[in-house]
């Protein structure tokens, strides 16, 4: 009997100690490793390419007020000062509800359009390429507010609406480039009676590539897959984005007129070979809303 108890005394002390060193290497390691971020950041310096959006979305409480403006095109020559006598201009507000949730709304003097939209990063990116994406998962809606010239056709409040969905699909390579495709489908709730299909399906491509701390160069382009509406060409723009504190500039060139997913991808009318450009540039401020604790 005391033999057992002996035991027992002995294997309850073996366990006890063991726990100790259990706990307390625990303890070391949490201290020796705290937990680390390891999302990557700034694939792209704006939540916008050029004119359509990138992977990226304001923070957590952030408010990111933008004014985006098109001048006329470049070919209208020296009496409109090669298009700088011309200007349409879309402002808007997107808010990061969380770090990954964001919404927005606009309004475009181009049409009188009306926007909002909702954004999710679904994947992101990180530094060990256990996630070796980002995506973003990107819905809108638009509302043509434009008066009728033609009185002998009758547009109901329904046939002014229009959708986007997009797919936003983004890799950065080391610090230096970055690369994103956007698969997209365009839902026009009214369309020219020769159009047989609502729905037009696009494929966008763009690119970022660093040239220093604070500049980088952009290019970005809209495949239209399906039939064109006429008269309407695929959307490419370049232009170079400049950050500074609390400021994003983005100084491009572009065919397309409009700023809402709509308008650039399905119906942009300029040509490049023709002259058909017109320069524009995008302002970006940040306002932190919320007081973050860290």
């Amino acid at each position: 009997m005391k033999q057992l108890l002996l035991i027992l005394c002995v294997v309850v002390s073996v366990i006890t100690v063991n726990a100790q060193n259990i706990n307390l290497d625990s303890l070391t390691d949490a201290k020796a490793k705290p937990a680390v971020d390891t999302r990557v950041t700034h694939t792209f310096l704006s939540s916008r390419l050029v004119n359509g959006h990138s992977v990226e979305s304001p923070r957590n409480g952030v408010l990111d007020f933008r004014i985006s403006h098109r001048f006329g095109r470049v070919n209208e020559g020296l009496y409109n000062f090669f298009g700088l006598d011309e200007a349409s201009m879309r402002i808007g507000l997107d808010y990061g509800i969380t770090d990954r949730f964001s919404v927005g709304i606009g309004r475009s003097t181009f049409q009188k359009q009306i926007d909002g939209f909702l954004k999710y990063r679904l994947l992101w990116q990180t530094t060990d390429n256990s996630i070796p994406v980002s995506l973003t998962l990107l819905t809108s809606a638009m509302v043509q507010t434009l008066k009728s010239n033609d009185p002998n056709i009758k547009i109901t409040p329904s046939d002014r609406w229009y959708f986007a969905h997009q797919l936003l699909l983004a890799r950065k390579f080391g610090e230096g480039f970055s690369l994103q495709l956007m698969p997209t489908l365009i839902h026009y709730n009214r369309v020219p009676a020769a159009m047989s299909s609502n729905n037009f399906i696009a494929l966008g491509a763009a690119a970022r590539v660093r040239l220093t701390h604070s500049l980088s160069f952009n290019a970005e382009y809209y495949y239209n897959a399906s039939d064109k509406l006429p008269g309407t060409h695929n959307s490419f723009s370049v232009g170079f984005d400049i950050e500074t504190a609390g400021h994003v500039f983005q100084l491009h060139m572009t065919n397309s007129t409009g700023m809402t997913e709509r308008t650039f991808i399905t119906e942009t009318d300029g040509q490049w070979d023709k002259g058909d450009i017109r320069f524009g540039f995008n302002i970006s401020r940040l306002f932190n809303l919320k007081k973050h604790r860290y």
